[in-house]
């Protein structure tokens, strides 16, 4: 398909089954982020209830919560970086954790205002579809892929079907809360593009929007962290923290590589954050972190295909669990 007219050069380029995302500088400067279906995904990519997502450009510190335009069977997102949060934090550079622990505190601030955004109408019934996706697999519903099919069956061979039963649990209080709130839906570290020079940090958002708990928006950012640094100790990669595997650690902690992330995205969240008055339940948040973890390792098995890796993330889920997603916020242990 022929990219759009302010497309120039191609810099990064990432395929997998659900999703084709082509990142091009844009001839006006900034980057265009390009998203299609991928091969095994339904198209095409929408957007509905983009319009309701506040101008957060008088909010100082915030990230901008950048929507797309549909193009083709796809959407254009338009960004100051060329790369997301998660390049940042494998980066060795010193520089590159303070540019990626800014990116969260912006988060924190954006979330916190998209929160309190009202309902808007025209919203998507139900879960965002990375959700439904995690729970349709949860449940063994028929027509899964080869990859999630496989998976499901050693998962719960090692989980039991009781730590299966608590997952559906926290699923249904964070997708129908007594009180739901506009959620990001999607607030991935993938999804957060720190500015290559200038400018404000952008979370890319619209496809995603729900209403359901602010728990899945901090948790799916903290599960993010909280995998990162799980792999880090694991595989001996870079990771967001100094921390050590799971056994040794409770996740992106303080050291010489810089802040607590985990800190720093509750702390530009703000008053009335997890364990503030008013504020998010941290026991939820930690369950959402897990609702991620799970989400993730289901969709590269879906999208990616089976790998003997995701025996690990059997594991490593199986922990989370039973530790109900502590180490993924701050003061948690594992």
């Amino acid at each position: 398909m022929t990219p759009p007219d302010d497309a120039g050069e191609l810099v990064g380029e990432y395929v997998t089954g659900l999703q084709h995302t082509r990142v091009h500088r844009s001839v006006h400067g900034g980057f265009v982020w390009w998203h299609r279906p991928g091969a095994l995904r339904p198209g095409p990519l929408a957007a509905p209830a983009a319009a309701a997502v506040p101008d957060l450009s008088a909010l100082p510190g915030a990230a901008l919560l950048v929507t797309p335009v549909p193009f083709g069977d796809g959407l254009l997102h338009r960004a100051p970086g060329a790369v997301s949060a998660v390049t940042w934090l494998a980066d060795p550079r010193p520089g590159a954790r303070q540019l990626a622990a800014h990116a969260l505190a912006a988060a924190g601030r954006s979330l916190r205002a998209l929160h309190g955004t009202p309902l808007p109408p025209g919203l998507p019934p139900g879960p965002p579809e990375a959700l439904r996706r995690m729970r349709a697999w949860a449940d063994g519903a028929d027509g899964l892929l080869p990859g999630a099919a496989r998976l499901r069956e050693e998962t719960l061979a090692a989980w039991g079907s009781a730590r299966l039963e608590r997952v559906r649990t926290w699923w249904e209080e964070a997708v129908a809360p007594p009180v739901p709130s506009l959620i990001h839906g999607g607030a991935s570290l993938g999804a957060l593009i720190p500015p290559l020079h200038r400018g404000r940090t952008a979370l890319l958002t619209g496809e995603d929007l729900a209403a359901a708990s602010p728990v899945l928006d901090l948790g799916w950012l903290l599960g993010d962290l909280a995998e990162l640094a799980w792999s880090a100790g694991r595989y001996g990669a870079p990771g967001p923290s100094d921390a050590p595997g799971p056994s040794d650690g409770p996740g992106p902690s303080d050291g010489p590589g810089g802040p607590d992330l985990r800190q720093v995205l509750l702390a530009g969240y703000g008053p009335g954050g997890p364990g503030g008055p008013g504020g998010p339940d941290p026991a939820a948040v930690a369950r959402a972190a897990v609702l991620r973890v799970v989400t993730h390792m289901q969709d590269f098995a879906s999208y990616c295909d089976w790998s003997d890796e995701l025996r690990d993330y059997i594991a490593f889920t199986a922990e989370l669990i039973d530790e109900e997603g502590r180490r993924a916020v701050p003061g948690g242990t594992s």
